[in-house]
């Protein structure tokens, strides 16, 4: 993990805390396999790290200077080693507490490249299909979002091989609970 200004705590009214002073923010792509079965991109979490040992996305503290998406990038080449080529960011999954804010972007990939950890966050890096992604021990957080991610995942026009959801054109901004579980 970087130094960077946004890395602390920060307190909400309901005694919770969430890290990055600034917010947070993380990547989840999606690529489908050559059957057309869509995957998405998780990283298991050191025990060490707060919540470890579950399943979520990379990500972390935003810093002052930085949109969310450059917080998220940033964040994604420190956690995961790998060419994080040719990306579109298709949407964007908020979840805005007021004091703290997590942006989840989500991520269309034209392959199911390889990556692994990039450094001592992971225990493991997995491209996972959707429809078996809850089967994993999930952050509790990301495990409330994961409804809404899949439903956003099914609206964007090149997201073929996600299910669960109505298919429709474009893809919207929700709400929903901070995926990368760093309450």
């Amino acid at each position: 993990m970087e130094d960077g200004d946004g890395n602390g705590w920060v307190g909400l009214p309901d005694g919770s805390k969430r890290w990055g002073v600034y917010g947070a923010a993380g990547l989840l792509l999606y690529g489908t396999d050559v059957a057309g079965t869509g995957h998405v991109l998780l990283q298991h979490r050191a025990e060490w790290t707060h919540m470890g040992g579950l399943w979520g996305i990379p990500g972390g503290a935003r810093n002052r200077d930085e949109t969310p998406l450059e917080a998220a990038i940033r964040e994604f080449r420190e956690e995961i080693a790998g060419d994080l080529a040719g990306y579109t960011v298709v949407g964007v999954h908020e979840h805005d507490l007021a004091v703290w804010r997590y942006d989840t972007f989500l991520v269309r990939v034209p392959e199911l490249a390889p990556f692994e950890p990039g450094n001592e966050e992971s225990i493991e890096i997995r491209w996972v299909p959707v429809t078996t992604a809850e089967s994993l021990p999930l952050l509790p957080a990301f495990r409330t979002a994961w409804p809404s991610l899949v439903t956003d995942l099914s609206r964007s026009v090149d997201a073929p091989g996600v299910t669960g959801a109505t298919r429709a054109t474009g893809l919207g901004r929700t709400g929903g609970a901070s995926p990368a579980g760093t309450s």
